[in-house]
């Protein structure tokens, strides 16, 4: 049977590019689409995940702490491959149930990182499964034209930056594993995504647009003086006994950078990025 909660929430998430409110607002949320066991049929259900460094992501089959795994882990044992929708990107992943020391120390950063997660395996006796979930294919970021790709692309890395500056806000005396994986899932990501733009977006473009040239080079002048503001961030978060205070200076660095460079980006590339699609 439908929930009606859930589908709210999938329509809302859907609708607005991974932005939701209620429960899940301001949290990583994704919609995991498995095939029913028994039915064939395909079920979405929005969850929360942990980044896992690299490509992965985690979910914890929690159930609030009931005594049963919920409908989708039973469906993904009985079939791993699963669609992913993360607000940008749509894509098929590999369903893994992890266990042992794997598991142990996946809840271990979980409930650090968020205390609820012990809370609900303190109230079930069965020991609650962690799935990693790895990208099998990926295609274009899920949106209405390139420039509305761009945006949803820089969008998910504003939301990323924001939840990790509270993230240290509230963080105690140390860096927790968990917000140390985040901070470093971040830096690989905008490494990836400048790169691919210095090797591929902005070549194009000099090429065709060579009266954006100057605007090209003010570009790879920013994603340089970013990619310094990274290794820094790298640096304070992999350090022994890392500070938070010396963190969120770095984040905040990263931000106010990072923000000023994404806005003039979308003022210079979008208009010809939805030109060059008619």
């Amino acid at each position: 049977m439908p929930n009606d909660f859930n589908q709210k929430i999938i329509e809302e998430f859907r609708a607005n590019g991974g932005r939701v409110g209620g429960p899940f607002e301001g949290g990583r949320l994704l919609l995991l689409t498995t095939t029913g066991a028994r039915s064939g049929v395909p079920h979405t259900t929005p969850v929360g995940y942990l980044h896992d460094g690299g490509d992965r992501l985690l979910v914890i089959a929690s159930a609030g702490g009931g005594p049963k795994h919920p409908d989708w882990f039973h469906n993904l044992v009985a079939n791993q491959r699963v669609t992913v929708e993360d607000g940008v990107f749509t894509y098929e992943a590999e369903a893994v149930v992890l266990d042992g020391p794997e598991r142990d120390e996946v809840f271990a950063r979980a409930v650090e990182a968020d205390p609820g997660w012990g809370d609900y395996q303190a109230k079930t006796a069965r020991v609650i499964p962690v799935v990693a979930l790895t990208p099998v294919t990926v295609g274009p970021p899920q949106a209405s034209s390139p420039g509305a790709a761009l945006k949803a692309v820089h969008d998910a890395f504003r939301r990323e930056l924001a939840l990790i500056r509270k993230e240290v806000t509230r963080s105690g005396v140390g860096i927790g594993a968990q917000l140390r994986v985040n901070c470093l899932t971040l830096c690989q990501g905008l490494h990836v995504h400048h790169t691919h733009e210095d090797e591929g977006m902005f070549p194009f473009f000099a090429e065709h647009n060579p009266e954006l040239r100057p605007a090209l080079d003010r570009m790879r002048q920013e994603h340089e003086r970013v990619a310094v503001l990274l290794d820094a961030l790298r640096n304070v978060v992999s350090a022994e006994g890392g500070d938070p205070l010396s963190v969120l200076r770095e984040v905040e660095r990263l931000t106010d950078e990072l923000e000023s460079h994404l806005a003039y980006e979308e003022e210079q590339l979008i208009p010809l990025l939805d030109a060059s699609a008619h």
